[in-house]
């Protein structure tokens, strides 16, 4: 019976997990017939929009030529008329002239011939007819005007859609994800000399499936990218997983996006459980300020929190998955007297965790280290088998030490204005770091038997936690050298 209920159970999960999928790729396919429907009314558009400025050049052209023609021909007509009316004057003198010429040539009267004809000389050397060009001043062809657009109509004929690059694909195998960096490579289906530039997408998400058309986070969008690689650098991963999706574009027009690909980016984050902090301490989000006034009643942001159930135990993660503690413990009172103490609201049961903390260097006192849930409302940091830390005390003379179950080591190195934390809970390491030059502050090694909470105190000063970090690489390589030697803090574990 007990085995047919939990098969049902696995048929009952798997088949909702169906039809979670299901049910997004139906969302998906109609938001893709929504864009479908809109994206053909916008090329529609463009093409309708491209070829009306196709013809308006065409007309403006056609009206260019036809003017040119028109003042060419214009003037042309004005210098041959002109040509041609001098000429039809000159022809009536002259055959004045002529007539004339003839008739005294005629005449049998002598008297006054020989003035006459020195008349009619004198008339002919200035007749207008023997100073005119007999040479067309204007030609009559108009072949320098022709067209001939039979390349221009083959181009016109030759026009097409804009050829599209390539679709992207994503290589897997190549992404980096590493010290809260992501590296995406990807590769075209042939080579294209054409491409001018990629875009990039990443959406932040806790789904491990394909993109959802509801998600929680934007696409961001990255442009201009030449190479067919890009790392992203500084990142936060507050949540399980990025998704990507690159696309190429030519000078004219972009590219499908590739297929979305998911990488796991985990990391360890929490928040401040303000409601268990000592009074005197102002918790906001990540960043806490001593309050010398004191018993102020705080603003409580009330989280939903995790079950601490067997489908998010960190043994069930190849990596780690902290989990999130009830923001209202059991018997968990909010710290006072001399405890200025806040907890984190997620523990850690599994794995390797990283957070760093920056602080306030002149707080009259401040700690960070890790304590067990049991830890007393009373209880400072240190002081108790409860909890390990590193202090720094300002309070008359400045010093940095180590501390557990009230025992403490000077610790001989500088303080750091930002302080890195590592946990190894399965091998019971923690150690402290420059979180700048990621040099080694110091270690504990016990083996811790309950599950340990990040914890952090302030008196007289203030600090802000940096969380969704990825142990650092520098960090890693550092534990496995320390892996195989023995604690020189064994005195405080």
């Amino acid at each position: 019976m007990g085995d047919q209920k939990e098969s049902l159970r696995k048929i009952t999960h798997t088949l909702a997990m169906k039809n979670e999928e299901i049910s997004n790729f139906v969302c998906t396919l109609k938001q893709s017939l929504d864009n479908l429907e809109a994206n053909s009314s916008r090329v529609q558009e463009d093409l309708e929009s491209e070829f009306t400025s196709l013809h308006s050049v065409l007309d403006e052209m056609k009206e260019t030529m036809v003017t040119r023609i028109k003042q060419e021909r214009a003037s042309r007509t004005y210098e041959l008329q002109s040509q041609l009316s001098a000429c039809s004057k000159a022809l009536e003198s002259s055959e004045e002239l002529l007539e004339l010429a003839n008739q005294t040539l005629c005449s049998s009267a002598t008297d006054g011939f020989n003035q006459a004809a020195k008349d009619i000389k004198d008339s002919v050397t200035m007749a207008p007819a023997f100073r005119l060009s007999l040479k067309a001043k204007a030609s009559d062809n108009m072949s320098h005007l022709m067209v001939d657009f039979s390349q221009e109509r083959g181009v016109l004929q030759g026009l097409k859609f804009l050829p599209v690059p390539a679709t992207p694909e994503i290589q897997v195998s190549e992404c980096q994800v590493c010290d809260n960096t992501v590296t995406v490579v990807w590769t075209l289906p042939e080579p294209d000399s054409k491409i001018d530039h990629y875009i990039l997408e990443h959406r932040r998400t806790n789904h491990e499936g394909p993109p959802r058309i509801r998600e929680d986070y934007p696409w961001m969008v990255l442009e201009g990218i030449r190479e067919m690689e890009h790392t992203l650098t500084g990142l936060r991963f507050d949540t399980r997983f990025m998704t990507f999706r690159v696309r190429a574009c030519n000078k004219a027009v972009a590219g499908e996006f590739s297929e979305p690909v998911t990488l796991e980016t985990h990391a360890f984050t929490f928040k401040l459980d303000a409601a268990s902090s000592h009074q005197n301490l102002k918790v906001e989000d990540l960043s806490v300020e001593w309050d010398s006034c004191g018993g102020k009643i705080q603003d409580i942001r009330k989280e939903k929190t995790r079950t601490n159930s067997p489908m998010h135990s960190p043994a069930r993660s190849a990596l780690m998955s902290p989990k999130r503690a009830p923001t209202a413990r059991p018997g968990r009172d909010r710290f006072t007297a001399e405890s200025y103490t806040v907890l984190a609201d997620t523990m850690i049961d599994a794995g390797q965790q990283y957070w760093e903390v920056r602080f306030d260097k002149e707080s009259k006192a401040f700690a960070v280290g890790v304590a067990l849930r049991s830890l007393g409302k009373f209880d400072q940091l240190g002081k108790s088998s409860a909890s390990w830390c590193i202090h720094l005390n300002n309070w008359l003379q400045q010093s940095l030490t180590a501390k557990h179950n009230n025992k403490a080591r000077t610790l001989d190195c500088a303080i750091p204005n930002t302080i890195g934390v590592y946990v190894n809970y399965d091998e019971g390491v923690l150690s402290f770091y420059n979180s700048k030059t990621k040099q080694l502050m110091h270690t504990f090694k016990t083996k811790f038997q309950q599950p340990i909470i990040p914890a952090f105190m302030v008196w007289n000063g203030s600090f802000s936690v940096l969380t969704g970090l990825q142990v650092p690489s520098l960090v890693q390589s550092g534990q496995r050298k320390n892996s195989g030697t023995s604690s020189s803090n064994a005195s405080l574990t």
